[in-house]
């Protein structure tokens, strides 16, 4: 397959996804190619605080500083978005860039070598991951929305409402999409 690719963009979980995984999920798409992609759902916080896991980067953690669900592939092992500010003369050392601003934290560097060089840093146990043609797949069978990213949404302060969100800024019928009852059938 060449082309079109989704990083850096958004998949927002159509009603008709009935995978308990990612029902009402979005992922923001890290990386995507020939080889497959991957990504990590956005709008799924646990009640797992950074600091009962990960200590040492709590203060380098945005609100709500709990660990995220990013996905069923391994949900043992845990992976960090970070973004880095704007006119930053040099990459911090253990960020390493995805697109745009944002990139991926070795968590086994020491924290404060990026401290001051990124902002808005996540923690996500586990990550979402499609082989070469599987998520193309998907979104054609009408299992995900392919939207347009904001860089607020990895990082939003109320993660629990962004797939109403995300869906509501989009144009057209899609937009309606987003007051589709949790379950049709109590309608």
């Amino acid at each position: 397959m060449s082309g079109p690719y989704f990083t850096g963009q958004l998949l927002v979980a159509t009603p008709a996804l009935s995978d308990p995984n990612f029902a009402r999920s979005v992922v923001l798409i890290l990386d995507h190619d020939g080889d497959g992609a991957l990504g990590v759902v956005v709008n799924k916080p646990t009640d797992l605080p950074v600091t009962s896991v990960l200590a040492p980067w709590t203060d380098m953690v945005c609100q709500p500083d709990v660990l995220f669900h990013g996905g069923p592939v391994a949900t043992d092992s845990a992976l960090a978005l970070a973004e880095v500010p704007d006119g930053l003369d040099a990459e911090p050392l253990g960020w390493r860039r995805l697109y745009g601003r944002l990139g991926l934290v070795d968590l086994d560097t020491p924290p404060e070598l990026l401290a001051g060089g990124v902002r808005g840093m996540r923690v996500f146990a586990g990550y979402s991951g499609w082989s070469p043609g599987q998520l193309e797949a998907e979104v054609k069978e009408g299992g995900w929305y392919v939207v347009d990213s904001e860089p607020a949404d990895a990082f939003t302060l109320d993660p629990t409402t962004l797939w109403r969100r995300v869906l509501r800024r989009q144009p057209d019928e899609l937009a309606l999409v987003a007051t589709f009852p949790d379950d049709p059938t109590l309608n």
